[in-house]
């Protein structure tokens, strides 16, 4: 199961250094090409928002993987569930907000991570 719940939480980190990248760096190439629907003309004056919500992706992804360097399992454990309950927070507010797609994308990825690292720590 810890296999399992480690391949979950990399793989939720990826995709948070890859949001990082897109909003941070790649905010008004690649950006127009992944937010089809956000007006073209937005892009240039919404980047140094977009950096600041990349930077805040970092940060979570910064946080996953610092539970991959914890060597105590209960400690690991709580830190990414710690991590992964933020990122499915986040999924469900951008489900209500902005996409119901964002709730697929980034929420249920980490709840399946949640019940994984659940189980390890409560069984």
């Amino acid at each position: 199961m810890i296999v399992a719940a480690k391949i979950i939480t990399a793989f939720i980190a990826l995709i948070h250094l890859y949001i990082l990248w897109l909003e941070m760096f790649a905010w008004t190439t690649t950006g127009r090409k992944v937010f089809r629907k956000f007006p073209k003309d937005l892009f240039e004056p919404t980047k140094a928002m977009a950096a600041n919500q990349g930077l805040y992706n970092g940060f979570l992804a910064a946080g996953l993987i610092w539970s991959f360097f914890i060597t105590n399992v209960l400690w690991s454990a709580n830190v990414a569930l710690f991590f992964l309950s933020c990122v499915a927070i986040a999924g469900i507010y951008g489900a209500i907000s902005v996409s119901k797609k964002i709730f697929i994308i980034q929420s249920i990825p980490a709840l399946i991570g949640i019940i994984f690292w659940s189980i390890l720590k409560f069984s």
